[in-house]
Protein backbone atom coordinates (compact mmCIF):
# COMPACT_ATOMS: atom_id res chain seq x y z
CA UNK A 1 0.00 0.00 0.00
CA UNK A 2 1.48 3.56 -0.73
CA UNK A 3 1.93 6.22 1.58
CA UNK A 4 -1.02 8.15 -0.21
CA UNK A 5 -3.51 5.44 0.37
CA UNK A 6 -2.87 4.68 3.72
CA UNK A 7 -3.65 8.14 5.06
CA UNK A 8 -6.69 8.39 2.89
CA UNK A 9 -7.83 5.10 4.87
CA UNK A 10 -7.46 7.47 7.95
CA UNK A 11 -8.64 10.78 6.68
CA UNK A 12 -11.85 10.23 3.90
CA UNK A 13 -13.64 12.11 1.36
CA UNK A 14 -16.36 11.67 3.96
CA UNK A 15 -14.65 14.08 6.07
CA UNK A 16 -12.87 16.11 3.79
CA UNK A 17 -13.13 17.56 0.30
CA UNK A 18 -10.24 16.21 -2.08
CA UNK A 19 -9.03 19.89 -1.77
CA UNK A 20 -9.18 19.89 2.00
CA UNK A 21 -7.15 16.39 1.62
CA UNK A 22 -4.66 17.58 -0.88
CA UNK A 23 -3.53 20.17 1.76
CA UNK A 24 -4.05 18.10 5.24
CA UNK A 25 -1.97 15.29 3.56
CA UNK A 26 1.15 16.35 2.86
CA UNK A 27 1.57 17.88 6.68
CA UNK A 28 2.00 13.98 7.94
CA UNK A 29 5.50 12.17 8.11
CA UNK A 30 6.08 8.62 8.19
CA UNK A 31 7.76 7.72 11.42
CA UNK A 32 9.31 4.17 12.14
CA UNK A 33 9.80 3.14 15.71
CA UNK A 34 11.65 0.31 17.05
CA UNK A 35 10.22 -1.93 19.43
CA UNK A 36 10.45 -0.62 23.32
CA UNK A 37 11.00 2.63 21.81
CA UNK A 38 9.09 5.89 23.15
CA UNK A 39 6.87 8.07 21.52
CA UNK A 40 6.55 10.14 24.82
CA UNK A 41 7.94 9.96 27.83
CA UNK A 42 6.34 11.22 31.86
CA UNK A 43 7.40 14.48 32.11
CA UNK A 44 7.68 15.56 28.67
CA UNK A 45 5.05 17.44 26.50
CA UNK A 46 3.61 16.06 23.87
CA UNK A 47 4.26 17.58 20.93
CA UNK A 48 3.03 14.99 17.79
CA UNK A 49 0.08 13.26 17.15
CA UNK A 50 0.04 10.04 15.59
CA UNK A 51 -1.70 7.88 13.55
CA UNK A 52 -0.72 4.30 13.41
CA UNK A 53 -0.53 1.84 9.87
CA UNK A 54 1.15 -0.80 11.81
CA UNK A 55 2.09 -2.19 14.86
CA UNK A 56 0.96 -1.99 18.60
CA UNK A 57 1.82 0.71 21.05
CA UNK A 58 0.34 1.09 24.66
CA UNK A 59 0.15 3.92 26.86
CA UNK A 60 0.81 3.65 30.48
CA UNK A 61 1.61 5.49 33.63
CA UNK A 62 3.51 4.39 36.79
CA UNK A 63 1.78 4.23 40.23
CA UNK A 64 2.73 5.11 43.63
CA UNK A 65 4.25 2.04 44.04
CA UNK A 66 6.89 1.82 41.45
CA UNK A 67 4.18 -0.48 38.98
CA UNK A 68 3.46 0.84 35.46
CA UNK A 69 -0.15 -0.01 34.48
CA UNK A 70 -1.37 0.33 31.07
CA UNK A 71 -3.74 3.03 30.62
CA UNK A 72 -4.78 2.20 26.59
CA UNK A 73 -3.67 0.12 23.97
CA UNK A 74 -3.59 1.15 20.00
CA UNK A 75 -3.04 -0.44 16.60
CA UNK A 76 -3.91 -0.07 13.19
CA UNK A 77 -5.74 3.32 11.86
CA UNK A 78 -6.25 4.18 16.08
CA UNK A 79 -5.21 8.31 17.31
CA UNK A 80 -2.19 8.01 19.35
CA UNK A 81 -1.78 10.93 21.55
CA UNK A 82 -1.83 12.71 25.21
CA UNK A 83 -4.61 14.79 24.78
CA UNK A 84 -4.03 17.11 28.11
CA UNK A 85 -0.41 17.66 27.51
CA UNK A 86 -0.62 17.94 23.82
CA UNK A 87 -3.43 20.49 23.94
CA UNK A 88 -2.53 21.84 27.54
CA UNK A 89 0.77 22.23 26.67
CA UNK A 90 1.57 20.33 30.11
CA UNK A 91 4.03 17.60 31.11
CA UNK A 92 2.40 13.87 30.70
CA UNK A 93 2.05 11.42 33.86
CA UNK A 94 1.94 9.09 30.96
CA UNK A 95 4.53 6.99 28.85
CA UNK A 96 3.42 5.79 25.32
CA UNK A 97 5.88 2.91 24.13
CA UNK A 98 6.28 1.09 20.72
CA UNK A 99 5.36 -2.76 21.59
CA UNK A 100 6.21 -4.10 18.61
CA UNK A 101 8.31 -1.89 15.64
CA UNK A 102 5.29 0.34 13.98
CA UNK A 103 5.46 2.59 11.45
CA UNK A 104 2.78 6.03 12.26
CA UNK A 105 2.14 9.06 10.38
CA UNK A 106 3.28 12.02 12.62
CA UNK A 107 1.65 15.58 12.46
CA UNK A 108 3.20 18.58 14.59
CA UNK A 109 1.85 20.72 17.19
CA UNK A 110 2.22 23.94 15.07
CA UNK A 111 0.72 22.67 12.03
CA UNK A 112 -2.12 20.76 13.76
CA UNK A 113 -2.86 24.21 15.28
CA UNK A 114 -2.46 25.74 11.67
CA UNK A 115 -4.91 22.80 10.29
CA UNK A 116 -7.60 23.13 12.97
CA UNK A 117 -7.95 27.04 12.55
CA UNK A 118 -8.02 27.41 8.60
CA UNK A 119 -10.20 23.98 7.59
CA UNK A 120 -13.58 23.38 9.49
CA UNK A 121 -13.94 19.84 8.45
CA UNK A 122 -10.13 19.32 9.92
CA UNK A 123 -11.48 21.00 13.39
CA UNK A 124 -14.73 18.79 13.52
CA UNK A 125 -12.53 16.13 12.66
CA UNK A 126 -10.39 16.59 15.70
CA UNK A 127 -13.49 17.36 18.06
CA UNK A 128 -15.15 14.26 17.57
CA UNK A 129 -12.28 12.19 17.41
CA UNK A 130 -11.74 13.58 21.08
CA UNK A 131 -15.25 13.21 22.26
CA UNK A 132 -15.18 9.50 21.33
CA UNK A 133 -11.73 9.53 23.18
CA UNK A 134 -13.21 10.85 26.14
CA UNK A 135 -16.34 8.22 26.10
CA UNK A 136 -14.16 5.42 25.90
CA UNK A 137 -11.73 6.24 28.63
CA UNK A 138 -15.19 7.41 30.98
CA UNK A 139 -16.35 3.83 29.75
CA UNK A 140 -13.16 2.05 31.02
CA UNK A 141 -12.78 3.79 33.98
CA UNK A 142 -16.40 3.35 35.23
CA UNK A 143 -16.25 -0.52 33.79
CA UNK A 144 -13.15 -0.40 36.36
CA UNK A 145 -15.47 -0.13 38.83
CA UNK A 146 -19.03 -1.39 38.18
CA UNK A 147 -18.24 -4.76 35.86
CA UNK A 148 -16.70 -7.79 36.94
CA UNK A 149 -12.98 -8.68 35.95
CA UNK A 150 -14.31 -11.10 33.47
CA UNK A 151 -16.88 -9.14 32.10
CA UNK A 152 -13.86 -6.34 31.10
CA UNK A 153 -11.85 -8.96 29.60
CA UNK A 154 -14.59 -10.34 27.50
CA UNK A 155 -15.48 -6.60 26.22
CA UNK A 156 -11.87 -6.03 25.70
CA UNK A 157 -11.83 -9.17 23.31
CA UNK A 158 -14.72 -8.43 21.46
CA UNK A 159 -13.76 -5.25 20.80
CA UNK A 160 -9.89 -5.50 20.42
CA UNK A 161 -9.17 -9.08 19.70
CA UNK A 162 -5.94 -7.65 18.18
CA UNK A 163 -4.53 -6.31 21.37
CA UNK A 164 -5.89 -9.14 22.84
CA UNK A 165 -3.99 -11.69 21.03
CA UNK A 166 -0.49 -9.70 20.64
CA UNK A 167 -0.01 -7.75 24.37
CA UNK A 168 1.58 -8.97 27.10
CA UNK A 169 -1.36 -10.50 29.88
CA UNK A 170 0.75 -8.66 32.48
CA UNK A 171 0.11 -5.68 30.18
CA UNK A 172 -3.25 -6.83 29.53
CA UNK A 173 -3.89 -7.39 33.31
CA UNK A 174 -3.03 -3.83 34.35
CA UNK A 175 -5.13 -2.24 31.84
CA UNK A 176 -7.82 -4.58 33.53
CA UNK A 177 -7.44 -3.53 37.31
CA UNK A 178 -6.09 -6.83 37.86
CA UNK A 179 -3.43 -9.16 38.37
CA UNK A 180 -1.78 -11.33 35.29
CA UNK A 181 -2.61 -14.48 37.95
CA UNK A 182 -6.13 -13.26 38.25
CA UNK A 183 -6.43 -13.25 33.78
CA UNK A 184 -4.93 -16.26 33.90
CA UNK A 185 -7.36 -17.99 35.54
CA UNK A 186 -10.33 -16.35 33.51
CA UNK A 187 -9.03 -16.69 30.18
CA UNK A 188 -9.13 -20.92 31.47
CA UNK A 189 -12.24 -20.68 32.43
CA UNK A 190 -13.83 -18.91 29.30
CA UNK A 191 -11.38 -21.77 27.63
CA UNK A 192 -13.72 -24.56 29.39
CA UNK A 193 -16.78 -22.65 28.57
CA UNK A 194 -16.50 -23.36 25.22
Amino acid sequence: MNDKNVLHKIFTEKEFSQKELDIILPNFKKKEFLKGEYLLQEGKTANFYWFVESGFIRSFAVDTEGNDVSTNFYTEADIVIDWPSFFMRTSTKENIQALTDCTCWQLDFETFQQLFHSIEAFREAGRSRLVKSYFELKRHSTSLITDQAKERYLRLVSEKKHIAQNVALKQIASYLGITDTSLSRIRKEIAEEK
